[in-house]
């Protein structure tokens, strides 16, 4: 893959604590440092349909917030600067693209696990929901198949 000819300046990435979401906030950073540009962590706490959505959820917020601290983490050791941010929504597929569109963003970067729980691969309605409605251009940075997979 040549990364000359991926021009994202700002790129939105999902952070879930995963190792693919922490894989690909490190691509973002390396595409965002090549084109002198910015990148956007974010963690979105979903609030359930049966909850008020000011529900208080001090733990989930407590949980996101150690995620982002991770996400920074990675940042420094590549020596770049994230901005980070903590979002509250019923839906976070929804909350990701309203965000990639507040913020103007060229790209997002998303991270994936490998699931194939039935046989099949799957992917989550989160990265479908993105896939599907973003504004702007969509990398998926999916995480390798289990060596018992293969």
């Amino acid at each position: 893959m040549d990364f000359n000819t991926i021009q994202m300046r700002e790129i939105l990435v999902p952070v879930d604590g995963s190792q693919a979401s922490m894989d690909a906030l490190a691509l973002a950073c390396f595409l965002a440092k090549h084109n002198k540009g910015t990148v956007y962590a974010v963690y979105v706490v979903e609030v359930a349909r049966t909850l008020p959505f000011d529900a208080d959820l001090s733990a989930e917020c407590e949980e996101g917030e150690g995620i982002l601290a991770r996400a920074e983490q990675v940042a420094d050791s590549l020596n770049f600067e994230i901005t980070t941010e903590l979002l509250q929504a019923r839906d976070a597929g929804h909350a990701i693209v309203d965000e990639a569109i507040e913020r103007d963003v060229d790209g997002i970067l998303a991270g994936m696990e490998y699931k194939r729980p039935l046989g099949e691969f799957q992917m989550g309605t989160t990265v479908q929901y993105i896939l599907r409605n973003a504004h702007c251009q969509v990398i998926i940075c999916r995480s390798a198949a289990e060596s018992s997979s293969k």
